[in-house]
């Protein structure tokens, strides 16, 4: 693809735009870690949500998600649709709790829940490996998406597009270092609004190109498997997806799997987003905007593309590249340089969160817990640089032996197999201790692993795939149920301060609640769960609903858009009972 002076002004002015946020608020990411890794806790929903979806909205979606679709039509998104309910889950039963836990990380909750040597060592723990090998696999399989991308826009070899990589990398780095999650948030926001702009453009593109709507659908029905590439829900006959494993997506991926951005009761950069909010309702809303932008609003432009790919390249081995050749060849030359920008974007986004996040494990839970408890706040800013850089080469080097992205997303899937319902009862029941976490996470790495390797059950095999779930939970709760039982429970003591200061659901933490009668009682679980029942609703109603309209099937589209309306009137109206609609005007 050729590119202009004009291109390369674009580009370049991008590059310069987000140097100069990173300077903006140099000072203010400075002053200690609390503003460097949660800015001040004083983001509103709005931005903190935007950033969750721009994000996930990395350099490998539009790709991966290409693939999914040009192999096994539009219903292959249940890989991640049907994390959905996790996602619900996170907004309504889980986002107000970790607000309150009043923590800097995720792993810093195991010593406000736990106590002792096994909560230290689970903080330590959950820190290097969530921090390091987790943190650099996601970094890795979004540097190598931006490494396809290269090599075919540019048409670099691979090496010349790794130090391309490495050298946006670098600035990444250097303004996650430079200006802290402000600087990752607000630039967040601009590269959200370019990449969305972008996609919109490319989709228009890749329905021109094959004649409109109605030739897509047309051509689409006259080659093979074109039956099913239209459809929302996969043929459950089918080889790539039996009904056994459709069951285990919709109806177990979603609360026993560990995975990020979709974490049972939520994690990782979420819960990053979720603490940095100015209080408990804004990171209810923030989580909310998340789902919806996340499921219901973004999908499409990606789908389309991949649906005009099956088109335009039909005899295409690397299925994920058709997104980069619509680019490279459909789009008008005016854009390129934007389009790029917008990759870059994408990348940048998912890179700058990434580092953040793993150093604020590195840092907040291992060195300042572990290594270095009394220094001071400058010092651990800079620790936290340095930690930044660490991970950005970390990630460099293992961009080198990863050969699949849509390989390493079931890789992460297998491995955290399990663990899902741990991370959920341990706000509900007071009985989890520190051993129920830690034996349910060595459970599902041996298990996962002894059946990859030891009976050679394949984790890109459909079935092969729902074996390996279901036998991992079902082992994997065997497991952390005898451990937890078998354990003594926590202290009084720590559960009381727990429950004073989270106020869980009461009829779980009983006889907690019963020793500390000056907490009002939590009794809101069912408004809860009807809120998420609706939230999904609202979700798969949108989603298809905006499906359906942009294939011309109006009149099925407006009922599911009326569906999932009424399902957010319910939300909307529970939100008003709490007096907490007020943040959304």
């Amino acid at each position: 693809m050729k590119l202009t002076l004009v291109d390369w002004a674009v580009i370049a002015a991008y590059f310069l735009f987000n140097l100069a946020i990173g300077f903006y608020y140099k000072a203010r990411a400075g002053k200690n870690i609390g503003e460097f890794f949660l800015s001040g806790r004083n983001v509103p929903w709005w931005l903190a949500g935007t950033s969750m979806v721009a994000t996930t909205f990395a350099a490998d979606t539009p790709l991966v998600v290409t693939g999914l679709v040009a192999r096994n039509g539009i219903a292959g998104n249940w890989l991640w649709w049907n994390f959905v309910a996790s996602g619900m889950l996170t907004v309504f039963l889980f986002a107000r709790l970790w607000r309150r836990s009043g923590v800097m990380t995720d792993v810093e909750f195991a010593e406000i829940r736990y106590s002792g040597k096994p909560a230290a060592f689970l903080r330590g723990f959950r820190a290097l490996y969530l921090g390091v090998p987790i943190n650099c696999i996601i970094l890795g399989w979004v540097n190598l998406a931006m490494v396809k991308i290269l090599t075919l826009t540019l048409g670099v070899s691979k090496s010349q597009a790794l130090w391309i990589v490495l050298g946006m990398i670098a600035l990444t780095s250097f303004i996650s270092a430079l200006a802290g999650l402000w600087g990752v948030l607000v630039t967040d926001l601009f590269q959200f609004v370019l990449k969305m702009t972008m996609v919109i453009v490319l989709a228009v593109a890749a329905v021109h190109a094959v004649g409109g709507i109605g030739q897509m659908k047309l051509q689409l029905t006259q080659i093979h498997r074109a039956g099913s590439a239209l459809s929302f829900v996969p043929d459950l006959n089918s080889a790539w997806m039996p009904m056994i494993t459709f069951l285990v997506y919709i109806s177990v991926n979603w609360w026993a799997v560990w995975y990020p951005g979709a974490e049972p009761g939520g994690g990782g950069f979420v819960a990053q987003r979720m603490f940095c909010a100015k209080d408990e309702r804004h990171s209810l809303l923030a989580t909310l905007w998340f789902n919806i932008a996340h499921y219901a609003l973004r999908p499409w432009p990606w789908i389309l593309v991949g649906l005009a790919s099956i088109i335009l390249y039909p005899n295409l081995q690397d299925k994920e590249s058709g997104y980069v050749l619509v680019m490279v060849n459909y789009l008008p030359p005016a854009l390129r340089g934007l389009m790029l920008a917008g990759f870059a974007a994408a990348f940048m986004s998912t890179i700058g969160t990434n580092l953040n996040w793993g150093a604020s494990y590195l840092v907040n839970d291992f060195y300042r817990r572990f290594v270095r408890k009394d220094a001071g706040e400058h010092h651990y800013v800079a620790m936290s640089q340095v930690a930044t850089v660490f991970l950005t080469i970390v990630s460099a080097i293992l961009t080198y032996f990863m050969g699949s992205i849509a390989g390493a997303w079931k890789l992460l899937i297998v491995t955290g197999a399990g663990t899902g319902t741990v991370l959920i009862l341990r706000w509900y029941w007071w009985r989890i201790n520190a051993w129920s976490e830690v034996s349910a996470m060595i459970a599902a790495f041996v298990v996962s692993l002894t059946l990859q390797l030891g009976f050679h059950m394949d984790s890109d095999d459909p079935y092969g795939f729902a074996h390996i779930m279901l036998i991992t939970v079902g082992i994997t709760t065997v497991v952390w149920l005898v451990a937890t039982f078998l354990t003594a429970p926590e202290p009084m003591e720590k559960l009381v301060e727990f429950y004073r200061r989270v106020h869980p659901w009461t009829g779980g933490w009983a006889p907690v609640a019963r020793q500390a009668p000056e907490i009002p009682p939590s009794r809101d679980t069912a408004h809860n769960l009807l809120d998420w029942l609706c939230g999904c609703v609202l979700i798969y109603g949108s989603l298809f609903g905006i499906g359906k309209i942009i294939l011309e099937e109006y009149a099925t589209g407006f009922v599911f858009l009326a569906v999932g309306l009424a399902a957010g009137a319910v939300i909307y109206r529970d939100l008003s009972r709490r007096g907490w609609s007020s943040v959304m005007d």
